[in-house]
Formats: structure tokens, C-alpha cells, sequence
């Protein structure tokens, strides 16, 4: 028996087929509920089956978004399956990336499809909002550039997603802030189009909703996210924000402002703190330095911004805050240093600054604010920042004060002689307590370069730059030297002892950055300056020891040995004959004692090092993992280097007398221009001239050719007129003669012509006067059977508005009568009276149409008299009364047809009105029967309805009279 029900049971049905025929029951279904139960279906194969459900089903879910939007319950399940259909489940065996590439393209190669999901932005209901944004995040994963065209395309787009980060539910406003994260990081536009909307304004109240920087946590990471896309390299955008109080905004969330915290259940919290306070405060700090990047246009703009705000101050004081974390110490010195970079005015108030500084017992010379707290100049905190030894856990906090003290001397000649000089000043006084750098060069501290070895190297990077390509810097910078000479002590040049300070460094073998630092600072120091390559030389032994630096075996210490051989180039490139040490000695030195090809050898290692080589790209921080930063270069001094490499490649080639004249002045560009200009004018004035000049000398041959043939032609003209006169005189007689005779034969001739043309023009002037005669008494003829013809015309006239006026009169008789009638109808045919006083107004202005004819009949009459005595124009004027007489024909027919109108129309209402007295009495009669019947069958009938019948019958008896 079980086999039979076995056999007898249907074939089990795999999820193929069952996804095909829910697909199929939803293209099919009409009914709401059949559509969501097909849904619901497809939904639950979405994650496992994605491929077969998005191919079956994928156009009918789209156009449920139509058909279904106002079913909340059926839109959020269909918003399910096509976020299922974008994430399938990774055991899933159709599960492929091509499936939301396929999707996406569905969505967006059709504007509209992609326009529903944010039409959907609109309705307030949770999931759709939410599914909505979690779908266009998935197609935009799938097809970002496509999807951002679409968005821009749709109307009011924009307006719909930046309108999320408003809904007071999370979920909804972080699902938009993530979305606008991704579509804003590419697209310029949406950039635009989403601050256009207010997207800052609705960022800072989300950033002091969640609880500003201290106490806020991820969702003020998306925001300052979000921020940085919008104003990253966008000058609009920077501007809209400066314009509409968002510095203002920043002041008030960095920490040193009062600011609104999150609203906490307990006391307690009120001071909480959360773990991405930093995080927070160091991505703020990371957007205020996207508004001041180099070169920017913006850039000076937001820099005033800023310390208009009082930014600067408020950043500085959190990097010299205790409490403050390192990084954020780095970030905000950072940030310090890009506000006042190229801003002389800036640079200049900077100085003036006050914060605490680090190392309180290294300060003794500061002074104490109201509250205790022990204050120094911002420069002299910085110096004692950077040049204090520490470990490597200070190191990006000193790199970062060494940057902002480049950055106040920046492109500032004034503010680099002034602080050279002050570091001279607190050299030779030595009792300068802030770390000098000058005193750090030449003395050093022995004990602590090995341990911390970037104290010498910051000191020389500030130095290099403040006499790189300065030759007054350099000249002021040479005057310093040690030693008494009125003691008897030995006088050495600065110069002299910074170089044995490196041969030192490169004899004991402390660390390259030492011997590093020396380098840049010589090599800065010495090119192009032939008065300090003159005082190196004047200690000849740092020579020999730079050669065997250079040529020490081993392939290491190739910066060290480059370094060297860049120096030697140097020395040899800009010495003179006059040198200490001339250039016919050098030249052995380089070439015998090192070698051309090992000179070109290091110099080539040393260009081709990464630290060189790949400097750009190499992080500047003490995140090396070693234990010392990979730090050896100075961006300057790497890009000095590789824009003079070639030059100092080939001076070792450079014979001894040809020396390099140098001149710090300069040569004004200006004039130098108008110089070459002037010289070429000249050349082209003395070209022209020649060719003005070769020219001359042709032309003149060519007249003098031409004036030669000129004068043999004309003599031979005079030969021929000779002749010629000879042989005039002869037949001179003869020929007048024969000319009178000929004169006086014409003139005869002429006499007789012109007597005849003289009769026939006498005979043609009296025919035509006969002519002229007849056709004036043909005219005058014609003219009075026209006036006559017009006499006729105005008679009948008058006739025919005789005839019109008695119609009148007839009509104004009919109207009366009509008036009689429609004074004896009822109050109950309240419309056909309506009807009729209509009809009274429309004749009443066909009476005033008539009177109107009848005045310009009046007027037409006058006109007609006015003009009889004019004849030369009666028959145009004739013509025109005819015309006019036509008009009025016209409008009189008019007239006529309209009162037959109006009276046609009153005969319909009066027999309307007869209807409806006949209905009346049918009634009546019809009511009479029923009373009767009524009395018959024994039912009593009220006197007052009796009354009523009377009354009834009354009124009919009066209206027949009244029709009688």
C-alpha cells in the first residue's frame, strides 16, 4: 500500500522551479497580496540562490517599487530581497561579483530605476529610508562613476541625501553620512552640490549631537570623514566654508573652547572622555591643514581666517599642553606651521606669541601668567624643543617644531637676518639660556650626540636655511669667529670650525646624521660663494681628510663617502686662482689623489641611494621600528642637490683657468630685456636699411635705362612733328576752304530741319488743346450723372432708414407686450423670468445700436452736403458713402435678424411657460381625484386642504383670465 501512495505522490520540486514560478506568479499577479506572497517567496532564496532570483525576478521587484510604494509592509520586503540579491550568502554556489555588477548595471543604465530608490528618501517610514541608502551603497560599490552620474542627473538627488544626515533615527542619518562619504571622495561635483544643500551645517550640529570631539566616537569620524572630502583640494568649497562661519565652528570644537557635551544619565559621566577623543581631535587638526596646503589660491585666505579666529594661538597652546597626547602635539605644530607659511604678516605676529613650554627648568627667562603658569615667546619654546636632547619618542614633536620655526622664516629675508643675528648675539654673549643654534654647531655636547644625535642635525638644518641662497646671511654668518687675538689665542673662522667638527665626527665614527648635518650646512654655505670657499681652504689639511673619507674602502657608508665627494666638488667649482689653496693644486688633488671615475663613482652611489633617490616617498617620522628614525635629509637640501647634480658632475672636468665669475647682484631681468630688444631692433633697422639702399640702387639704374630710351623716343616724336607741321602748311588752304563750304552747306540743312519739326509741333499743340477741351466737358458730363446717381443713392436711403425706424417702433410695440406678459408670470418659473429680462437687456442694446445707426446716418448726411461742391473728388468720396451705406444695410439686417431672435426666443419661453401650466393643472386635476377617492373609501380630508383645493381653483380661474 505505501508503495502505491509512493508511486501515486507528485514529483518534489527543486528551488529552481520554484523560484521560476514565483517569479512567474509575481509578473502575473494583479492583486496586492498575491504580489507579496510572491515576494516573500523570493526573498527567502535571495541570499542562497541570488543568479536565478535577480534573472527571473529582478524587473518585476523594480516595478513593485512602483506599483507598491504606498504598502510600506510590501516595499520593505522587496527592498530585502534586492539587498539579499547584493550580498549572498559566501556558501552560497551562485554567489559570484559579476552578480552585482549585473545588478548594478540594472539600476543604473536606467535613470529611472535608480531615481525610485531616492524618491523612496521621501517617505518618513525607517526601512525604506534605510534599505534605500543601503542599496544605492551597494550599486555605487558596484558601479561608483555610473552611479554618481545618475545622481547628479536625478532631480532633487542631492537634496534627498544630504537631507538623511537630518532623521533623528541613527541607523537612517549614519547609513547617509557613510554614503556621502563614498560618493563626495571623487566627484567634484557631488562636492559642490552637496554644500550647496548645507551639508556643513548639518555635519557640526551631527559632530555636537554625538558629543563634539571629546566625546563623541565614531559617528564624529565619519563627519570630519565627510569634511575632509568636501574641502579637499576644492577652493569653492574652501571658500562657501570660510563664508559661512566654519572657522568659527572649528574654534569652538577644538579642546580650549567652551564647548556643548553630550547629555549624560549620570554626574559622574559629565567629564567622560571617549577612547576616539584623540582620533577626533587629530582629524580635525588634519582638515584645518587641507585649507592651507602650499601654492594653493585659497591659502592665504584661510590663513588670515584662521588667526582672525584665533586658531593659531588655540592649536598652539593644545601642542605645548601637558595633558595633550604626541601625536596630537605633532599634528597641531604641524598645523601651526602651515597657518603662517608665505604670510609676512603672519610670520611676523607669530613671534609675539606665548605657550608654556615643555622643559620649564631649561626656561628660566619666561614670564608667569595671571594664573602661575610659567609663559616664553613661541620661538624661544620651540628652540628649546627641538634642541634639547630627548629621546626617540620626542623626535616627531621636534621635527615638527624645527618646521615651524622654517616656516616663520620662510620666504621672510628680514625675519631669517633677525634671528641669525640673534643667534650671533647669544653666541658671543654666552649667556643665552635657550638653546642656540649657533652654540650648538660649534660646541656641541659631546655626551649626548651619540645618544641623541639629531640635536646637532636640527641646528644645522635651521642654519642652512636660514643662509641658503642668502648671500648677506652668509657674509653676516663668516664674521663669527673663536678666539682672542689680542690674548694671543688662535682665530677660528666659523667656517673652519664647523668643518673640524665634521672631520671629528668622521674620525671618532659617532653617527652619520652628525657628519650629515655638517655636510648640508658646508655644502649650502660654500656653493656659489667664493669668499667662503676661500676661508675653508685656508685650513688645506680638511682637504686630505675629506679625500680619504671619500675614497675609505667597503661598500658602506655610501652616504658619508657621497657627501665628501659633493664638498670637494663644490670647493673646486668656485675656488680661484687667488684661493688659499688655487685651483692648478686642486685640480691634482681631485684627479690624481681621488680619481675622476671614483669621484663620479661616489657622487653617483650617493645620487642613486633611496634615502636620495626615493626621498619623496619615504615617511619622516620615528615609526622606522629602529632606533633611530630613517631621517638623514633635508627636503631643501635633497632638491639643491638634485638640481646642481649635473653641474657638479662635470666640474671635475673644468680646467683650472676657467674659473666661475660670480655676481650676488645679479642682473635686473628687466633690463637685460629691454637690452636684447634694443639690439634687435638695430639689427633689423640696419637690415632694412640695406635692403632699402640695395632697392635705391636698382631703381636708380632703371630710371637712368628708362631715361635714355625716354629721350631717343622723343627725339624721334620731333623729327616726325617736323614733317608733319611741313606737310600741314602745305594743304593748310585747301583744307579750310573746303571745311567753310561744308560749314555753311550743314548749317542750311539744319534750318530747314529745325522749320519743319516747327510746323508740326504747332499742329500737335492745337489738336491737343481740341482733345483737352472735349475730355474736360466729357468729365464735367460724368461727373454730374455721378452726383445725380449719388442724390438717388442718399434718397433711397433715407427711405430705407424711414422703413427702419418704423420696425423699430413695431419692435419697441412687440417688447412692451412682452413686458405686459412677463409682468402676469408666477414666482415659481423664477428662471424663465430670468431669461426673459436677459432678452429685455439684448434689445435695449439693439435699441442703442439703432440710435447709433440713425447718428451716423445724421453725420452721413452732413458729409454729403459738406462735400457737394467738390467735384474733382465726388467719385471717390461717392464710393466710399456707398460703402458705408452697405455697412449700414449690414448692421441693420444684423439688427433685425437679432430682434427677430429675441422674439422667437420669448415665443419659446411663453410656450414653456404653457407647458408648465398645463403640467400644473394635471396636477391639480390629479390631486382633485385623489381627495375624492379618499372620501369615498371613508378617509376624512382636513378643511384646510379643502381650502387649499379652493384656493387652488381660484388662482387657476385668475391666471386663465389674466391669459384671456
Amino acid at each position: 500500500m505505501m508503495r502505491v501512495l509512493e508511486a501515486q505522490a507528485p514529483a518534489k520540486q527543486t528551488a529552481t522551479d520554484t523560484i521560476s514560478t514565483l517569479s512567474g506568479r509575481l509578473a502575473s499577479a494583479t492583486l496586492l497580496e498575491d504580489r507579496r506572497a510572491a515576494i516573500l517567496g523570493l526573498r527567502s532564496f535571495a541570499k542562497d540562490y541570488p543568479a536565478s532570483v535577480a534573472s527571473g525576478s529582478l524587473r518585476g521587484l523594480i516595478a513593485c517599487l512602483v506599483k507598491d510604494a504606498e504598502d510600506v509592509d510590501t516595499l520593505k520586503v522587496v527592498l530585502e530581497t534586492l539587498l539579499g540579491l547584493f550580498n549572498p550568502n559566501e556558501q552560497s554556489p551562485e554567489a559570484s561579483e559579476e552578480i552585482a555588477l549585473w545588478l548594478a548595471d540594472e539600476f543604473t543604465m536606467r535613470q529611472d530605476n535608480l531615481t525610485l530608490l531616492l524618491d523612496l528618501l521621501e517617505t518618513p517610514d525607517f526601512f525604506s529610508r534605510l534599505y534605500s541608502l543601503q542599496l544605492i551603497q551597494a550599486i555605487f560599490t558596484a558601479r561608483p562613476e555610473r552611479t554618481q552620474e545618475c545622481i547628479l542627473a536625478a532631480p532633487l538627488g542631492t537634496p534627498r541625501l544630504v537631507a538623511t544626515l537630518d532623521d533623528p533615527r541613527d541607523a537612517v542619518h549614519t547609513a547617509g553620512l557613510v554614503l556621502l562619504n563614498d560618493l563626495s571622495q571623487a566627484s567634484t561635483e557631488l562636492q559642490k552640490l552637496f554644500v550647496f544643500e548645507d551639508a556643513f551645517k548639518k555635519i557640526f550640529s551631527m559632530i555636537e549631537a554625538d558629543g563634539s570631539l571629546t566625546q563623541g566616537g565614531i559617528i564624529v569620524q565619519d563627519c570630519l570623514s565627510l569634511l575632509a572630502n568636501l574641502v579637499r583640494f576644492n577652493s569653492s568649497n574652501q571658500t562657501t566654508f570660510r563664508e559661512t562661519g566654519g572657522v568659527a565652528k572649528f574654534a569652538s570644537l577644538l579642546p580650549g573652547n567652551k564647548k556643548p557635551k553630550k547629555t549624560r544619565t549620570s554626574e559622574d559621566e559629565d567629564d567622560w572622555v571617549s577612547p576616539q577623543a584623540d582620533k577626533n581631535v587629530w582629524g580635525l587638526l588634519a582638515i584645518i591643514r587641507m585649507f592651507l596646503v602650499r601654492g594653493s589660491t585659497s591659502t592665504l585666505s584661510n590663513q588670515n581666517a584662521f588667526y582672525k579666529h584665533g586658531l593659531l594661538q588655540q592649536v598652539l597652546n593644545m601642542a605645548f599642553d601637558p595633558s595633550t597626547a604626541a601625536p596630537i602635539k605633532v599634528e597641531a605644530l604641524n598645523t601651526c606651521a602651515d597657518m603662517i607659511r608665505g604670510n609676512g604678516p603672519l610670520q611676523e605676529a607669530f613671534a609675539y606669541l606665548q605657550v608654556t613650554p615643555f622643559y620649564t627648568s631649561a626656561v628660566t627667562n619666561g614670564t608667569k601668567s595671571p594664573n602661575g603658569i610659567m609663559t616664553v615667546h613661541v620661538i624661544e619654546a620651540l628652540l628649546s624643543l627641538a634642541l634639547t636632547p630627548a629621546g626617540i619618542d620626542f623626535f616627531d614633536a621636534r621635527f615638527a617644531a624645527c618646521e615651524c620655526i622654517l616656516a616663520y622664516c620662510f620666504r621672510h629675508r628680514g625675519i631669517r637676518l633677525h634671528f641669525l643675528n640673534r643667534a650671533i648675539d647669544g653666541h658671543k654673549r654666552g649667556e643665552d639660556e635657550t638653546p642656540n643654534v649657533l652654540t650648538t654647531l660649534i660646541t656641541g655636547s659631546p655626551g649626548s650626540q651619540v645618544v641623541d644625535p639629531y640635536r646637532v642635525w636640527f641646528a644645522a638644518v635651521l642654519a642652512f636655511h636660514l643662509i641658503f641662497d642668502d648671500a648677506e646671511a652668509k657674509d653676516t654668518l663668516m664674521q663669527v669667529s673663536e678666539g682672542d687675538a689680542e690674548s694671543g689665542e688662535e682665530v677660528v673662522t666659523c667656517i673652519q670650525t664647523l668643518t673640524a667638527n665634521l672631520i671629528a665626527s668622521l674620525q671618532l665614527g659617532e653617527d652619520e646624521r652628525i657628519a650629515i648635518a655638517y655636510f648640508m650646512l658646508l655644502s649650502g654655505w660654500l656653493f656659489e660663494d667664493q669668499a667662503a670657499v676661500n676661508d675653508f681652504l685656508g685650513e688645506a689639511s680638511s682637504l686630505q681628510s675629506l679625500v680619504q673619507n671619500a675614497l675609505r674602502p667597503g661598500s658602506d657608508h655610501t652616504i658619508v663617502k657621497g657627501m665628501s665627494a659633493i664638498l670637494l666638488g663644490i670647493i673646486y667649482e668656485f675656488s680661484t686662482k687667488d684661493s688659499p689653496v688655487p685651483r692648478a693644486e686642486l685640480q691634482p688633488i681631485l684627479t690624481s689623489k681621488l680619481g675622476r671615475e671614483k669621484y663620479l663613482d661616489v657622487i653617483s652611489q650617493l645620487r642613486q641611494h633611496p634615502l636620495v633617490r626615493d626621498f619623496e616617498i619615504f615617511p619622516r617620522d620615528g615609526m622606522s621600528g629602529g632606533p633611530l628614525p630613517d631621517v638623514f635629509f633635508d627636503e631643501t637640501f635633497v632638491d639643491f642637490l638634485k638640481d646642481n647634480f649635473s653641474r657638479l658632475s662635470r666640474a671635475i672636468d673644468r680646467e683650472p683657468h676657467m674659473e666661475v665669475q660670480i655676481s650676488h647682484k645679479g642682473v635686473d631681468r628687466n633690463e637685460l630685456d629691454a637690452l636684447n630688444g634694443e639690439l634687435a631692433e638695430k639689427k633689423s633697422a640696419i637690415e632694412k636699411l640695406q635692403a632699402e639702399l640695395l632697392t635705391a640702387e636698382q631703381r636708380l639704374n632703371q630710371e637712368q635705362a628708362d631715361h635714355r630710351r625716354t629721350h631717343e623716343s622723343l627725339q624721334s616724336q620731333v623729327n616726325t612733328i617736323k614733317r608733319i607741321n611741313e606737310d600741314l602748311h602745305r594743304n593748310h588752304d585747301t583744307e579750310v576752304d573746303k571745311i567753310r563750304r561744308e560749314h555753311r552747306q550743314s548749317i542750311l540743312d539744319t534750318e530747314n530741319k529745325l522749320n519743319l519739326q516747327i510746323n508740326a509741333l504747332n499742329n500737335k499743340i492745337k489738336q491737343a488743346e481740341k482733345d483737352t477741351s472735349l475730355a474736360v466737358n466729357k468729365a464735367k458730363q460724368e461727373g454730374d450723372e455721378k452726383f445725380r446717381e449719388a442724390s438717388k443713392v442718399r434718397t433711397d436711403l433715407e427711405r430705407r432708414l424711414s422703413e427702419a425706424h418704423r420696425s423699430r417702433q413695431e419692435a419697441l410695440e412687440t417688447i412692451r407686450s412682452f413686458e405686459a406678459t412677463q409682468r402676469r408670470t408666477k414666482e415659481e418659473i423664477a428662471i424663465v423670468r430670468q431669461t426673459i429680462s436677459t432678452l429685455e437687456v439684448n434689445l435695449r442694446e439693439s435699441e442703442a445700436q439703432i440710435d447709433k445707426l440713425k447718428h451716423e446716418r445724421e453725420g452721413l448726411e452732413k458729409e454729403v452736403e459738406k462735400h457737394k461742391g467738390v467735384k474733382g473728388d465726388l467719385e471717390k468720396k461717392v464710393q466710399d458713402q456707398t460703402w458705408k451705406v452697405k455697412d449700414m444695410e449690414e448692421k441693420l439686417g444684423k439688427a433685425e435678424k437679432e430682434v427677430k431672435e429675441k422674439e422667437e426666443a420669448r415665443a419659446a419661453a411663453q410656450t414653456e411657460l404653457d407647458d408648465l401650466f398645463v403640467v400644473l393643472g394635471d396636477l391639480e386635476d390629479k390631486r382633485s381625484r385623489d381627495k375624492k377617492r379618499l372620501k369615498e373609501l371613508g378617509e376624512e380630508v382636513s378643511d384646510a386642504e379643502d381650502d387649499d383645493d379652493e384656493d387652488g381653483e381660484e388662482d387657476e380661474d385668475d391666471e386663465a383670465e389674466d391669459e384671456e
